[in-house]
């Protein structure tokens, strides 16, 4: 099953709400954090990238940047720029990019059914950013940013949601980048009900974005359920957590691409007989791959296809089946020496968003290759969450994403 409670929001007044909206923390720097910042008091990046509020070079981890991410959140709060439900809600949030729309439910998800693996993970984490954003989470009691969950979709879900949609919205804003996000409230206890039952018969949610997010969550939770003991009851607001729900096939999930600094060591002669032994080659004039297991290759100002030869992977592995897997473990480690995409500064990731365009300019720039890659499908996602594995890093890149500070969760109820 998977457990879903409304809860009561904080959220900005509706002509706030355009300010408010802000990316989430992990896609931009500090740099570019202060720079969207800059003239918006009431941005919702002074409570998730706190350190925009002090001098430039302070330490990101200090004691002074947590301290003023709670004293952001709280003087919002006391000046009335968020203001709390009256009673427990679901929340509709539809985001619009172009022709691409997509709709979810803001709720609250369980921390022990991701401690039971109802809830699916598909990355791994790093320790570092767990910790920061743990202490977000404590030191602010809230969860400011919600963590993006998708689930296979069921029609009558979609039903109660679209009818939610015809009612007039709270909040409908289009942010600086032409992304249209609408917000709609549900109050009526009759619809929370039967959504809460629907739910209920979804065997398991998956983490779409915002591993790290997740993880902080749970960590709260499960210290705070600690401390408690014996005294706890598993119903205390500690053991659920904000997310925003999507219905599987509404998601738009692009490519995630990779550009490599140098051949290792090979002349352009050389490194294309290695990649013909295991990628069939040809001339390619349209850049982004237009079908699974086949890539797009940059090199010398030329673009290539790459179709993976029979063979290059196992058919039956659904990590080893992904594309990513396919041509790290025939072309990225063997040939050009990337044994760890994770570490090895050699590579770098390029969201689809930013399209083919970037990659022939960083090509251009001095690296030696890139390569577009075919997006990774939500069905791969799941296979791989369903199977207990993780897939590898920079596998998915989610557009559009999505706005913090339009729906906040504070712990004490």
């Amino acid at each position: 099953m998977s457990q879903i409670k409304p809860f009561r929001a904080f959220r900005p007044k509706a002509e706030l709400a355009v300010e408010l909206a802000s990316v989430p923390y992990d896609v931009i720097n500090s740099k570019e954090a202060r720079q969207l910042a800059a003239g918006k008091p009431h941005s919702f990046l002074r409570v998730g990238r706190p350190e925009i509020n002090l001098p430039e070079g302070v330490d990101e981890h200090s004691d002074e940047v947590y301290a003023a991410g709670v004293s952001a959140l709280k003087g919002f709060i006391a000046d009335g720029v968020l203001f709390r439900e009256a009673k427990p809600c679901f929340y509709v949030y539809q985001q619009r990019m172009g022709d691409h729309v997509q709709a979810g439910l803001v709720c609250l998800c369980s921390v022990a059914e991701y401690e039971n693996n109802l809830i699916k993970k598909h990355e791994y984490t790093r320790k570092d950013k767990e910790d920061d954003r743990t202490r977000h989470v404590t030191e602010q009691g809230a969860n400011a940013e919600p963590v993006f969950l998708t689930y296979p979709a069921v029609p009558y879900i979609d039903g109660l949601v679209n009818k939610a949609r015809e009612t007039k919205p709270v909040y409908d804003i289009t942010t600086p980048d032409g992304i249209g996000h609408t917000v709609w409230v549900i109050g009526d206890e009759s619809v929370i009900y039967s959504l809460t039952n629907l739910f209920s018969g979804i065997p398991a949610l998956y983490i779409a974005d915002g591993h790290h997010r997740t993880a902080a969550a749970i960590r709260y939770g499960q210290a705070r359920r600690a401390a408690l003991g014996a005294e706890a009851t598993g119903e205390e607001p500690f053991e659920y957590f904000m997310a925003a729900v999507f219905p599987h096939n509404q998601l738009k999930v692009m490519d995630y691409n990779r550009v490599v600094k140098d051949l290792n060591g090979l002349t352009v002669e050389q490194f294309m007989a290695k990649v013909q032994e295991k990628f069939e080659v040809s001339p390619n004039k349209t850049c982004a791959p237009k079908n699974i297991h086949t890539f797009g290759m940059y090199l010398n100002g030329q673009w290539r296809l790459l179709t993976a030869r029979p063979g290059a992977w196992e058919k039956s592995d659904p990590v080893k089946s992904l594309d990513v897997s396919i041509l790290q473990d025939n072309l990225l480690q063997p040939i050009l020496g990337i044994q760890d995409p994770r570490t090895d500064t050699r590579i770098d990731f390029i969201g689809g968003i930013r399209g083919m365009e970037e990659l022939e300019k960083r090509v251009k720039e001095g690296a030696a290759v890139a390569f577009a890659m075919f997006p990774t499908s939500l069905e791969e996602l799941m296979a791989v969450s369903d199977a207990g594995q993780i897939m590898p890093p920079k596998s998915t890149w989610f557009e559009p994403k999505l706005r913090s500070g339009l729906l906040v969760r504070i712990y004490e109820e």
